[in-house]
């Protein structure tokens, strides 16, 4: 993404209430806030405007995270049905300052957000499908050109349903891949802005440390793991199926050695460096 100025502005002084997001030479224009101010959001003239919305919280039945993706001609009169959905807590909506979102337009972006929020996989996604919309070309790259902006506003809100596991290297030497190795198993991942994510084919060992019953959290997770199917039994050991986002190194290699593990040191480059000698380079 090219680089942006953001401008913030904080309705009553407090980031986790009641915000407004713009950037610099773009029409579009962001608002949030959470669902206990559910009343002066809607109460901002940009929610009378056709837009985009996102509902995020956490999905009672589940408890992971839980995301609903909406486009509107008016966001006001479209977001006050859905009080009855009780997940979540917080909504954010983007709009075109020179009110020049068509219906198909933001159709058109809903679908996309909805396909690009599964694939990022960070949420689970309310919508069964978005409606989508085809477009002119010229139209398409325009849309195309706000999904961008709205990546690079959503998460500033703080709303991480787009931003992909696996950061994308611009450059061959961007991403450093690092193992982790225990007994005959090999893991591999790398650090990302949200903490560690470790590749699918990984291994895990088969049975956790004796140590881990006093400190339980790398079992419970193992078990969470397991319950996704992101983690299956192969034989001698435990095989990711997909990649997983770890919020550190060290709980990445908790998981992994089944207790109690200093990812600044369990994880090695290519030529065996700790990560936290990389570190201190």
């Amino acid at each position: 993404m090219p680089s942006a100025t953001i401008k913030i502005f904080l309705v009553q002084g407090d980031p986790k209430r009641l915000r407004t997001a713009e950037l610099s030479n773009w029409t579009g224009k962001a608002v949030a806030g959470p669902r206990s101010e559910f009343d002066s959001v809607l109460a901002r003239e940009e929610s009378e405007k056709s837009g985009v919305y996102f509902l995020t919280g956490i999905n009672p039945e589940t408890g992971k995270s839980a995301v609903y993706i909406g486009e509107a001609e008016s966001i006001r009169d479209r977001v006050k049905g859905h009080l009855d959905k009780d997940f979540w807590n917080h909504i954010s909506f983007f709009t075109s300052k020179d009110e020049n979102l068509t219906k198909a337009h933001i159709r058109y972006l809903e679908g996309r957000l909805i396909e690009q929020a599964k694939k990022a996989g960070r949420a689970e996604v309310i919508n069964s499908q978005g409606s989508g919309s085809k477009l002119p070309e010229s139209d398409r790259e325009d849309m195309e050109i706000f999904l961008e902006k709205i990546h690079q506003l959503l998460p500033v809100l703080g709303v991480e349903v787009l931003v992909p596991t696996i950061a994308t290297a611009s450059g061959p030497s961007e991403i450093e891949i690092l193992s982790c190795k225990i007994k005959e198993v090999k893991a591999i991942g790398h650090l990302t802005p949200n903490g560690f994510v470790v590749l699918a084919g990984s291994q895990a060992v088969l049975t956790e440390r004796p140590s881990a019953q006093k400190y339980p959290w790398p079992v419970n997770m193992r078990q969470q793991l397991k319950d996704q199917g992101a983690l299956k039994e192969n034989t001698d050991h435990l095989l990711f199926t997909k990649d997983i986002e770890f919020s550190s190194p060290s709980a990445a290699a908790a998981v992994i050695h089944g207790g109690h593990a200093n990812g600044l040191t369990a994880w090695k480059n290519k030529n065996g460096k700790t990560l936290k000698e990389l570190e201190s380079i």
